[in-house]
């Protein structure tokens, strides 16, 4: 399996396991960007390591390549000095190399390829993290208005139903209790003073009785009708004593 299949297969582990739980969404997306970047890191790590390959088997390539050259050169040497025997030994050195050099020029090749696909598949998913990290914020948001709307939902679905009216019912009975409860003891007060206020007022009249009683006495007059002495004042003093008590009243009732 190669290095961004294994990745792949543990990303969609990952991203089952974070979905099964989802108990904070915002959580769980930024879990979810960690574990992707963890992810790319690591796949650097081995691209990084695929070209290191890339270039020393390039590096062995061109190795091989010169060496058979330079074999080549010997044989040339030998020929000119006349030595075939040591020419052909020169020969074959540089076939050796260049058998090599061929060999190193597959594997070289097939890096190379290899190579290229790994940074073009590193490019991918650093462009699919930052995807990722855009579509978080737009889905945080959805999952928040979502929580706000079903909280909302809640708090409405409780105030409706049967407790919720038979509480506010109890409560109205009782503030109308203590309404009644009220009244009735202001009702019950306001009777008391007016009672208590006859009562003094009864008291003032029997006072007044007596004064006026003490007074005739006082003058030698009887408390009989017959012999009342107002009938007795001539108009004029009548008049005065009339106008006296007329200001006398006037005064309490401005006071």
């Amino acid at each position: 399996m190669s290095i961004f299949g294994r990745i792949s297969n543990l990303f969609k582990s990952n991203v089952n396991a974070l979905i099964d739980k989802a108990e904070d969404p915002e959580k769980m997306l930024e879990q979810l960007i960690l574990d992707m970047q963890k992810q790319l890191r690591e796949a650097k790590q081995q691209v990084a390591s695929a070209i290191a390959d890339e270039k020393r088997l390039r590096r062995d390539l061109e190795k091989e390549k010169s060496l058979s050259k330079e074999w080549e050169r010997k044989a040339m040497l030998a020929v000119k000095a006349g030595k075939d025997d040591l020419a052909k030994q020169a020969l074959h050195r540089k076939g050796q190399h260049e058998k090599t050099a061929i060999g190193y020029e597959k594997q070289w090749s097939a890096q190379k390829q290899a190579v290229d696909k790994l940074k073009g598949a590193l490019t991918d998913l650093d462009l699919k993290i930052e995807d990722a990290k855009r579509r978080k914020n737009l889905l945080v948001a959805r999952a928040k208005r979502a929580e706000a709307q079903q909280s909302i939902a809640e708090t409405l679905d409780g105030l409706s139903t049967n407790s919720a009216s038979e509480t506010m019912a109890r409560m109205e009975e009782k503030v109308e209790e203590r309404e009644a409860e009220a009244e009735a003891l202001s009702e019950m007060q306001y009777s008391g003073m007016s009672e208590l206020d006859n009562q003094f007022a009864a008291l003032e009249d029997v006072n007044t009785e007596d004064a006026l009683a003490e007074l005739k006495a006082k003058m030698g007059v009887s408390s009989s009708l017959d012999n009342d002495p107002i009938e007795d004042m001539d108009a004029r003093e009548l008049e005065k004593l009339e106008q006296e008590l007329q200001v006398e009243v006037a005064a309490e009732v401005n006071a």
